[in-house]
């Protein structure tokens, strides 16, 4: 089986390549362009293999997905990051060419079904909680998430006029050893290990639910395995609120920390108040209970004591 995962030099989608490549059967192809991603994140595999690659230049994709003639895509490439998309929104917005790209070659090389990275922030501010697949409020100003929306809409789309059967994955936060350290609970945990100050911006009473990277792999992945999860949409994270800061005090007592937690105005735009997923749908991926918050921070802190990610 033939996947092409795009993005894959990124946290994400390196860690879900890591997970299907434990399959035998599976031959996973990455492509990235190194605008967030790390080398150090492409699995050394001889079922893997990388191709640095722009999925927004169609000359650059074409060739790969004419060549391998894929069964299943994730899409997964796009610009992120808060502080990132609010500072290039013009970039951001060049990932709609992306989208087509790849859906255009997609129906036209016999992919299965594609499967897309849309994210939390399609919700915006929230009306109502925990948020669900069914209720998208489209209110957010935000380049990125309408970007995400736009992308939801072409998925859609290209199956009712095309036949490609898509998946679309609304991912909240997500965090693991293989995070970059400009996301919140790695930035907390690099700091707290260093002893530094922990930064929040307002009085950090803002909301947030934190899904460990193994649920959210085991999740998408299983969709993939199952034509029953074909054209629906899933929440994928973890239902569990915490304020960040309260995150920030536990991130302290499990490393030990002396770090003080000093406030910064609050952020114009871009920080929502509230998250929380409604996790229903995921739970029938899974069939098990997801990792709780502290027991996944300890798995970031026990990669970084081996030595298997920078601390």
């Amino acid at each position: 089986m033939k996947i092409l995962i795009t993005g894959g030099a990124g946290f994400v989608p390196s860690s879900t390549a890591d997970l299907l490549l434990k399959d035998p059967s599976n031959f996973v192809v990455l492509v990235d362009n190194f605008l967030t991603g790390k080398v150090s994140n492409i699995p050394n595999h001889p079922n893997c293999k990388f191709i640095k690659c722009d999925v927004n230049n169609y000359h650059d994709i074409s060739p790969i997905m004419c060549s391998y003639q894929f069964d299943y895509v994730f899409h997964y490439a796009a610009v992120v990051g808060v502080k990132r998309t609010l500072e290039n929104p013009k970039m951001v917005l060049d990932d709609i060419q992306g989208i087509k790209n790849i859906l255009d070659l997609s129906k036209n090389t016999g992919v299965k079904r594609v499967f897309y990275s849309s994210s939390s922030e399609v919700y915006g501010e929230p009306v109502h909680l925990p948020q669900n697949e069914h209720t998208t409020p489209l209110n957010s100003r935000l380049p990125y998430a309408v970007v995400k929306n736009v992308g939801e809409s072409y998925f859609k789309s290209y199956q009712q006029e095309f036949g490609l059967d898509y998946t679309i994955f609304r991912f909240f936060n997500t965090y693991g050893p293989k995070q970059s350290t400009d996301f919140v609970m790695s930035k907390f945990i690099r700091a707290a290990l260093k002893n530094q100050d922990i930064t929040l911006y307002g009085d950090g009473l803002q909301t947030r639910t934190f899904c460990y990277i193994d649920d959210n792999t085991e999740a998408c992945v299983n969709a993939m395995k199952n034509e029953a999860f074909a054209n629906k949409i899933f929440n994928i994270g973890n239902d569990s609120i915490i304020t960040i800061k309260e995150l920030a005090e536990i991130i302290i007592r499990l490393t030990n920390s002396t770090s003080q937690i000093v406030y910064l105005p609050p952020l114009e735009d871009g920080d929502m108040t509230r998250r929380q997923p409604d996790i229903t749908k995921m739970k029938s991926l899974l069939n098990r209970e997801l990792k709780t918050l502290e027991a996944g921070i300890m798995e970031v802190l026990n990669a970084i004591d081996c030595g298997l990610v920078e601390a």
